[in-house]
């Protein structure tokens, strides 16, 4: 197996290791251990190689045409990638707090430059929420890990509810969670609180990822078949499994035959 590391040396004030490996046509991106921060067919770099980060697109069976959209946590672009090549009508600004994460995003990941769809901005992404005028976003994505867990800025019931604030009537924050973190628990239940317990989990098809969609308002009790007759028509769109998606919601949300419970 042919494999190739290189590692970048950080700046001081905002210590990072980070690594990238080739192999097998897969660039892979990781920060201080094993555990693969994100991923990147090298021949198709606008693939969704990672099952959660495909998973995450589930949001679109209830909310299809955010306007405005803040990812927190860019790693190595693959979110913010696609929703630029595939969602031109979306603006997105993609926060990222390591200055070097960004570099190594453009130059070996093959983010793109800032245009009028992509704005990619260094900071803290808990005091840009803060920050944020009420109801300014459709969409807030929260993919923050690194390999000691979410920061904790990120992830208390203050800032959950700062995110719910800053969303319009029809936003979903999504926040991707570990399903085998001990405080997994502890982040859904602050995350059911915010938001008036209107959230759904989604296990993603691969180790411990779930992820949570979040809504401002309820979705009335979508019928299966309804979210059945989404899906085809998201599939058709843009290519990920949203049927598969549909099915996976039934494992871990209140539901019957005819419906799910949101």
């Amino acid at each position: 197996m042919l494999f190739r590391s290189k590692r970048i040396s950080p700046a001081a004030q905002t210590e990072i290791q980070i690594d990238i490996s080739d192999s097998l046509g897969i660039r892979k991106l990781h920060f201080g251990g094993d555990d693969t921060q994100s991923a990147m067919r090298v021949s198709d770099p606008i693939e969704l190689v990672l099952a959660y980060t495909r998973c995450l697109f589930g949001f679109l069976l209830f909310n299809p045409h955010p306007r405005k959209a803040l990812l927190i946590g860019l790693g190595g672009g693959s979110i913010a990638k696609w929703m630029h090549e595939k969602m031109p009508s979306t603006h997105l600004t993609a926060v990222e707090l390591h200055p070097q994460v960004v570099a190594v995003a453009r130059s070996m990941f093959q983010l793109p430059a800032d245009d009028e769809h992509l704005d990619v901005v260094v900071g803290d992404g808990a005091a840009h929420v803060y920050a944020m005028p009420d109801a300014s976003a459709d969409l807030i994505i929260m993919d923050a890990y690194s390999a000691s867990g979410i920061a904790e800025p990120l992830a208390t019931a203050d800032f959950f509810s700062a995110c719910r604030e800053r969303l319009t009537e029809e936003g979903v924050l999504v926040v991707n969670l570990w399903g085998s973190d001990r405080r997994f628990e502890t982040y859904r239940d602050r995350l059911s609180a915010a938001f008036s317990e209107r959230i759904l989990l989604l296990p993603a098809r691969q180790k411990g990822n779930v992820l949570a969609f979040c809504f401002v308002r309820s979705q009335n009790n979508p019928g299966w078949a309804t979210l059945a007759e989404r899906a085809a028509q998201l599939k058709a769109a843009y290519g990920l499994e949203f049927d598969e998606f549909v099915s996976d919601l039934a494992r871990l949300n209140p539901h019957n035959d005819r419906k799910l419970f949101i």
